[in-house]
C-alpha cells in the first residue's frame, strides 16, 4: 500500500499509534457516556429517587456489561474505518452525477453496510438498556382462538431498524459533507483543550442530526415498515399481536415516549461515533517534528528534506510541510540547520531540497490555475490565434513565458540564478497573438499584392525574416558582410521575397467514417441537452470547480509561509548566502502565482464565500482555502519586501514583475 520505505516507517510508528490512542480514549469515554444515556432513558419527573436507584442497579447488571463490550467493539470498528477512509485532500464532486458515483462506489457500499450493521448493534444495546417493552424481539401473545403463541415485539424491531437507518444516513452524509476530511488547525492547541472546546459542538450536531434522522425514519417506516416486519415474522416464525396498535400507522407513531427513546438512542449513537472521529482528527493532526539533519546515516530517510519529497501518504507530506512552516517561523536553531552547508563539499543540500519542493508546489498550482482559466475563457474550444477579437496583453505573454521553466518537470538540481526567468523578451513572432489583431484579411479581393507579399509566409533565409517589433516594422537579418556568427554560417546570398512563392497547404478533409461519428455525437449531445433530468445530473455545481482546484491548497499555504519566513530570516541569519541564489526564483514564482490567483478570482462564483452551517460536523476549511491562500500569498510577498526593501531592485526579473513588485514596496497592492 505504501511502497516507500519512509512511508512504511511513518505509518507503522506514527499514524497507527496515534489512531490506536484515539480509539483507546474513545473506549474509555464510553462508561460515562453510557451512564448519561441510562439516566436519560430511565428519568421520571414524578419518581426521581426511583430513577436513581434503577440506574445504579442497571449499571451493575450483567446485561449492561455485555452491552459495554459490544459498544466497545463498535467504537473500535468506527476508529478503524476512520483510519481507513480519512483523507487530507477532500474529494469534491463537481456535478450530481459525480456525487452519485461516489455514493455507489463499491468501497463506499462496503462502508455503508458496515455502518448499518454497527447501527443495529447499537440499537439493540439501547433497546436492552431502555428495558420494559423495548427489551426483547419476541413477546408472548394470544391468537384469535385464545391459544398462547410467540408474537413480534414491534417496539424492539423499530429500535433495530432505527439504528440501521441512522448508521446508513451517517455513512451517506459522510460522503456528501466530506466528514472523513481531516483539516489542520491554524492555531496549535493542546489535545485536551481542543477536545474540550469541540465537545459542545459534537453534542449539538449529534442531537440535531438525530432529530432529522428519526424524522426521516418515521416517514420511511410509515410507508415501508410492513416489508421488514413481514420478513422477520416469516423468518423467525413470529406472529403479529392484533390487540396492539401497529407502529406503521398514524396512531402508532403518536407515542411520544417511543419517539423520545428513539431520539436519545440516535443521539447516543452519533455522539459516540462523532467523539471517535473528533479524537482521531486531534491525534492525527498533532504536530510532528522531523529532524533537519540526521544524527546517523540510517536515519536519513526520516529527515525533513527527504520526507518532503515523498508523495504518499499525503498525511506525511502535510505534516512535513507543517513542521517546515513552524520551524521557519519559531525555531532559529533549526533554521540554521536549513541554511548550513554540507561537510565536506560545502553545498547547501538542505536548502536546495526544501526550496525545490516548495517552488515545485507553487509551480504546480500556477499551472493548474492557468489551464483552468484558459479552459473557462475558451469555453472548452481551441483558441484561434488569427481571430481579431482575441487580444493578449504583454503581461499575459510575460506570465506564460515566465512559467515555462516552472511548469517543466522538476529538475534534479537547483539552478542558482536561472536567467530564463528574469530576462524575458516581450516581442512575439510573426504569428504570435500580439500581431493577431493587426493581421489583414488576405482573402479579401481589396487586398493589394504588396500587402499579400509582406504578410505572407517568409523564408527563413530571407532578409525579411525576424521577430516583429511593431505592426509596421520588420527587422532585417544580418547582411553578407556582417561579422556576426549568424552571417558566417550563411554563405549564400538571400533571395528576394518576391521570388519565394507562398506555400499553400490544403486542409485535409476528414474521412466519411469520422464525419459520420462526429455527426452522431452531436445528435446525442443535442438530444441529452433537451432532457431536464440529464442536465440536472451533469450540470456543474456552483463553486465546486473552484473548491476542487484549491482542495490541496493547505500544502501551498505552508510552502508560502515557509519560503517567506526563511527568506526573511536569511537577511540576518544566512551566513553563507545560500538563500540569495534562489531569491529571484522565489519572487518570480510568487508573482506568477499571484497573477494567476487574481485572474481566478475574477471568474464567477470564485469570490463568493460559502455559508457555514453550525448544525453539522462537516469541516468547512476546504471551502475557504482559496481565500486563505490569497491572503497568505500577499502576506508572504509583503514579508519579503518589507525585510529587503530597496535591495530587491538589484534582483534580476522581468519588467512586468518589477513593476508588480514595486507596488508591494510602496504598499499599494
Amino acid at each position: 500500500m505504501f511502497p516507500s520505505e519512509t512511508s512504511c516507517w511513518f505509518i507503522r510508528k506514527v499514524i497507527w499509534w496515534r489512531a490506536a490512542a484515539s480509539i483507546a480514549w474513545s473506549v474509555l469515554l464510553l462508561p460515562p457516556t453510557t451512564a448519561v444515556f441510562v439516566f436519560l432513558s430511565k428519568f421520571s419527573f414524578l419518581h426521581p429517587i426511583q430513577t436513581i436507584s434503577e440506574c445504579l442497579s442497571l449499571l451493575m447488571s450483567s446485561c449492561l456489561i455485555f452491552s459495554f463490550i459490544l459498544l466497545g467493539g463498535v467504537v473500535t470498528m468506527v476508529g478503524f474505518l476512520n483510519l481507513e477512509y480519512y483523507t487530507v485532500i477532500p474529494t469534491i464532486a463537481c456535478s450530481k452525477i459525480a456525487l452519485l458515483g461516489q455514493l455507489l462506489h463499491p468501497r463506499q457500499v462496503i462502508n455503508s453496510f458496515a455502518h448499518c450493521l454497527m447501527g443495529v448493534i447499537v440499537g439493540w444495546c439501547c433497546a436492552v438498556t431502555a428495558g420494559s417493552r423495548y427489551e426483547t424481539l419476541g413477546c408472548p401473545c394470544k391468537s384469535s382462538d385464545g391459544v398462547p403463541q410467540m408474537g413480534l415485539n414491534e417496539y424492539h424491531l423499530v429500535f433495530l431498524l432505527a439504528g440501521a437507518f441512522v448508521g446508513f444516513s451517517h455513512s451517506l452524509l459522510g460522503v456528501i459533507h466530506n466528514i472523513n476530511y481531516v483539516s489542520f488547525t491554524a492555531v496549535q492547541q493542546y489535545k485536551y483543550l481542543h477536545f474540550k472546546g469541540s465537545l459542545p459542538l459534537v453534542l449539538k450536531c449529534s442531537a440535531i442530526q438525530a432529530f432529522y434522522s428519526i424524522r426521516n425514519f418515521t416517514v420511511a417506516y410509515f410507508f415501508l415498515g410492513y416489508i421488514p416486519k413481514t420478513w422477520i415474522c416469516k423468518t423467525l416464525n413470529l406472529h403479529l399481536d392484533s390487540s396492539v396498535h401497529r407502529l406503521d400507522s398514524i396512531t402508532g407513531f403518536v407515542d411520544l415516549s417511543l419517539l423520545y427513546h428513539l431520539w436519545i438512542s440516535a443521539t447516543f449513537l452519533l455522539f459516540t461515533w462523532y467523539t471517535t472521529l473528533l479524537l482521531f482528527r486531534i491525534f492525527v493532526t498533532e504536530v510532528y517534528s522531523f529532524p533537519v539533519q540526521p544524527t546517523f546515516t540510517e536515519d536519513s530517510r526520516q529527515c525533513l528534506p527527504r520526507v518532503l519529497t515523498d508523495q504518499q501518504p499525503m498525511i506525511l507530506k502535510f505534516l512535513a510541510l507543517q513542521d517546515l512552516a513552524l520551524l521557519s517561523k519559531h525555531s532559529p536553531s533549526r533554521r540554521s540547520e536549513v541554511f548550513s552547508l554540507s561537510q565536506p563539499g560545502g553545498h547547501p543540500h538542505n536548502w536546495n531540497a526544501v526550496s525545490r519542493e516548495c517552488l515545485a508546489l507553487l509551480a504546480d498550482l500556477t499551472q493548474r490555475l492557468v489551464a483552468y482559466h484558459e479552459t473557462v475563457a475558451t469555453n472548452g474550444r481551441a483558441k484561434s490565434l488569427s481571430s481579431g477579437s482575441e487580444r493578449k496583453t504583454s503581461s499575459d505573454t510575460s506570465f506564460s513565458s515566465g512559467t515555462e521553466d516552472l511548469m517543466s518537470p522538476r529538475p534534479t538540481f537547483l539552478t542558482k540564478t536561472p536567467t530564463s526567468v528574469f530576462a524575458r523578451s516581450f516581442a512575439g513572432g510573426p504569428h504570435s497573438p500580439l500581431t493577431a489583431p493587426f493581421t489583414p484579411d488576405l482573402d479579401s479581393p481589396f487586398s493589394s499584392p504588396t500587402l499579400r507579399r509582406l504578410t505572407g509566409p517568409v523564408d527563413q533565409c530571407s532578409p525579411w525574416h525576424g521577430s516583429v517589433q511593431s505592426p509596421h516594422i520588420m527587422r532585417r537579418a544580418p547582411k553578407l558582410w556582417s561579422t556576426s556568427a549568424e552571417s558566417q554560417v550563411s554563405s549564400s546570398p538571400p533571395r528576394s521575397p518576391a521570388s519565394v512563392p507562398s506555400p499553400k497547404q490544403e486542409p485535409t478533409k476528414p474521412s466519411f467514417l469520422a464525419q459520420f461519428l462526429q455527426n452522431r455525437k452531436e445528435q446525442v449531445k443535442n438530444f441529452m441537452a433537451k432532457r431536464v433530468l440529464i442536465m440536472y445530473l451533469f450540470n456543474k455545481l456552483p463553486e465546486a470547480s473552484s473548491q476542487a482546484l484549491f482542495a490541496d491548497s493547505q500544502a501551498h499555504i505552508w510552502a508560502l509561509e515557509a519560503l517567506s519566513y526563511l527568506v526573511q530570516a536569511s537577511f540576518t541569519e544566512d551566513q553563507f548566502g545560500v538563500v540569495q541564489t534562489t531569491l529571484p526564483s522565489i519572487l518570480s514564482s510568487m508573482l506568477h502565482l499571484q497573477e494567476a490567483v487574481d485572474r481566478h478570482f475574477k471568474l464567477p462564483h470564485a469570490s463568493s464565500k460559502p455559508v457555514r452551517s453550525a448544525n453539522s460536523m462537516e469541516d468547512f476549511t476546504y471551502k475557504t482555502l482559496r481565500f486563505a491562500l490569497r491572503a497568505t500569498l500577499k502576506t508572504a510577498i509583503y514579508r519579503i519586501t518589507t525585510t529587503f526593501g530597496s535591495h530587491l531592485n538589484a534582483v534580476q526579473m522581468s519588467a512586468e514583475h518589477r513593476k508588480r513588485l514595486q507596488q508591494f514596496l510602496e504598499f499599494k497592492e
